[in-house]
Formats: C-alpha cells, structure tokens, sequence
C-alpha cells in the first residue's frame, strides 16, 4: 500500500503535468503546421537522441556543467564570506551591500558585454554566474546570521565557547536553512545566466554556443533540444544540491 501511494504521488506529480503539457505542444504544433515556427515533440526527440549519439555532445555539456558548477561555488563561497563580512563589521556593510544590491538589480546582459572585455571568453560563462550567484547567497545568510537566536549566543557566552564553536554550534545550524534557499535559488540563476554568457561569447565547447548555431542556422529543433537539456540539467542539479544540503543540515543541526 505505501509502495502504490507513492507512485501515486509520484504520477500525480511528475507524469500528469508532463504528459498534459506534451499534449498542449502537439496540439499547438499540429495547429501551426510548420517546424521552422514550432517543432513537434517527436521533432525534437528525434533530434535530442540525434545529437547525444555524437561524442561532442557529451563533451559540450560536461565543459558547460563544469562551468555552471564552478560558477555556483564560486558564488556561494564569496556570498557566505561577505555575508559574514557585512554582518561582523559596520564598514563592510556600508561599502559592501550598496554594491551587491546594484550588482543584483543590473541586467545580467551588461555584465557579460563588460566581463568579456576583461578575460577569456571561455570563463566568461563561469564569472557571470558566480556574480549572479553572490547576491543571492549574501542576501540569504545575512538574513539568517540576522535571526540567529540572542539566547543561543547568550548561552554559548555563558558557557565560554570559543569563536569557532559559536559558529559551528549555534550560527552555522541557523543559518543553513537560508543557506539552503539561497542556493537553490542561485542554482537556477547559475545556469540561466551562464547559459545567456554562452550565448554572447560562444566559447569553443558550450550549450550556449550550439544554441547560437541552431538559431543562425534556423535548426528549431535543436535549439528545443539544446534548451530542453538546460532545463533538465538545471532542475536535476538543484535536485541534488537540495538534497545534499538537506543532509548536510542533519549533521549541522545535530
């Protein structure tokens, strides 16, 4: 009974949305009649099973999910490192904060026409997600730092914990639930604007770039293709950070 509920859940969840929107993109795919406008799902599956057959393909994608995953560590380690800084120190916050709230409220777009100015096209993809990634993550641990219980910290005082078992007993475990948001928000941001970064610059071996190539060369179904593999990798990553970092926060929380 619990194996069948949880199938059922799992269909209700997963499969129903999927297999009505499949419908919808058929229906309007049949109704427009014309690839070049709107490929079928058939089309693109066809053409998905086409591209992964080619050892580029593998290729492309472990050089963009390389990309897109150095970016997001490289995000969350300085977003948690200036979250720290700004809550620690009145001048931190003072000459740190104004600038990640413009860095968050700039189009993505303008940072990678400057970013490109300044370094090799095929890290371009990887600063701008970092960038992208940064705000978010400093925004969310500072807010978490912010509610970290008065009483814990009076007690560890009392208790004459050293700095580092303060934070690694009481700040650490509050703030990790924002963390873990954060995170899963950045992910998504890591790869749309990593992607968007690939686009612009087109580095030799990217997802972005093929992208740009079936657009140029009018190729709809591979550019559903290439973006539904975005979509995918995005969503299964965020996946396995959310659960990683769900059980990180069991032996924080511990």
């Amino acid at each position: 009974m619990t194996i069948f509920t949880t199938f059922r859940k799992s269909l209700q969840k997963w499969l129903l949305p999927l297999a009505f929107w499949l419908g919808v993109w058929s229906l309007a795919a049949a109704c427009i009649g014309q690839s070049i406008l709107l490929p079928s799902p058939l089309a693109v599956g066809r053409k998905m099973l086409q591209l992964a057959a080619g050892p580029q393909f593998w290729q492309i994608t472990a050089a963009s999910l390389g990309r897109i995953v150095l970016g997001l560590a490289a995000g969350g380690v300085l977003g948690v490192g200036l979250a720290g800084l700004t809550r620690s120190f009145r001048w931190a916050d003072l000459l740190i904060s104004p600038a990640l709230r413009i860095i968050r409220a700039t189009p993505v777009v303008s940072f990678i026409l400057l970013v490109l100015l300044w370094t090799r096209r095929d890290l371009v993809p990887a600063v701008i997600a970092a960038m992208m990634v940064t705000p978010v993550v400093w925004g969310g641990v500072s807010q978490g730092l912010g509610e970290v219980d008065p009483k814990l910290l009076e007690m560890a005082k009392l208790c004459r914990f050293s700095r580092w078992k303060t934070i690694l007993l009481v700040h650490i475990p509050s703030v990790w639930p924002y963390l873990l948001s954060a995170l899963t928000t950045g992910m998504g941001l890591a790869w749309k604007s990593g992607v968007a970064a690939e686009v612009l610059c087109t580095p030799k071996r990217a997802i972005g770039t093929q992208m740009q190539y079936a657009r140029s060369a009018i190729d709809n179904p591979a550019l559903f293709a290439w973006t539904i593999l975005v979509v995918a990798l995005s969503l299964a990553l965020e996946g396995l950070l959310y659960a990683l970092l769900r059980r990180g926060g069991r032996y924080a929380g511990s």
